[in-house]
């Protein structure tokens, strides 16, 4: 019989870019905490729900993505590499969830940024440690999907999983309170460079867009698995946690797959260098 476990995390390019580690400690020794977790788990299949930054989709953007072969673009200190895709098992998904009504994309030969190439870093032993199946969903894109359909969205995962006689890890990635100026304008069209200094010309800016009270309150509905909190916060996120707040959207993806149980909040630091409110949570299952 399988197994799942949930890990819901920040990310931020800055992290990678900081290789003295001078900033976010405390963030840091969460993600070693949660490493060693999964270590313990020893998942064998990784599902990661990440928010694309405009760049695997510009022109096309679908609400929820189920990628079939996929790699990672050289970005930082992150290499070019083809991911170890499942490419069976992610079509079965996503012929899954066409039965459950939600039409998602099938998708072929994405090339993804951080979103998915950092947690795969974090939490396991580089990107082809396990097979992962990389989940897209639109929190960058507007029109955003709503977060009650996230919620359902990630309770029709869980119930594929439950077909599964696997260990699997459930990743979402992206948040907490950040307002990227590259997300925050409407061109979709940016360039590495363009985004690059985009962002770097406006940081003391998205600084002071910050919010820890919000990313207290969120984690916290997230611990109690309160989902009308977590609908609200994430549909009015924007003008108090910035754009980047909607990347939420992939915990409440990831959490919904076990129905929110035993969530625990392993670290929270809000870093000013890297314009973030950094958080991770994890709920591990029972024996």
């Amino acid at each position: 019989m399988g197994s799942t476990m949930v890990l819901c995390a920040s990310h931020a390019p800055g992290m990678d870019r900081d290789t003295e580690e001078a900033f976010g400690r405390s963030f840091r020794a969460g993600v070693a905490r949660a490493r060693a977790a999964v270590a313990e788990f020893r998942p064998e299949l990784v599902l990661l729900f990440g928010g694309d930054h405009r760049r695997a989709f510009t022109t096309v953007i679908p609400a929820f993505g189920v990628a079939v072969s996929a790699r990672l673009m050289a970005e930082g200190a992150q290499h070019a590499s083809s991911l170890d895709v499942p490419g069976d098992i992610a079509l079965e998904l996503g012929e899954f969830l066409l039965r459950e009504s939600f039409d998602v994309a099938v998708c072929r030969s994405i090339e993804l940024d951080h979103a998915f190439g950092q947690p795969l870093g974090h939490y396991l032993d580089g990107p082809g440690a396990v097979p992962v199946i990389p989940m897209p969903v639109n929190c960058a894109g507007p029109p955003l999907p709503d977060a009650a359909r996230v919620l359902d969205y990630g309770a029709a995962v869980g119930r594929f999983l439950e077909t599964l006689d696997k260990r699997v890890l459930v990743i979402g990635t992206g948040g907490l309170a950040h307002h990227p100026a590259s997300l925050a304008t409407d061109r979709y069209d940016l360039t590495d460079d363009e985004r690059r200094a985009l962002n770097q010309s406006s940081a003391e800016q998205a600084r002071g867009r910050m919010n820890p009270s919000w990313d207290h309150r969120f984690l916290a509905a997230m611990e109690a698995w309160d989902t009308g909190t977590l609908i609200e916060m994430t549909r009015t996120c924007e003008p108090v946690a910035g754009v980047g707040a909607n990347e939420v959207r992939t915990w409440l993806a990831a959490a919904a797959t076990t129905g929110g149980r035993g969530l625990r909040t392993l670290a929270y630091e809000p870093v000013g260098e890297w314009i973030t409110g950094m958080g991770a949570m994890a709920a591990v299952p029972a024996g």
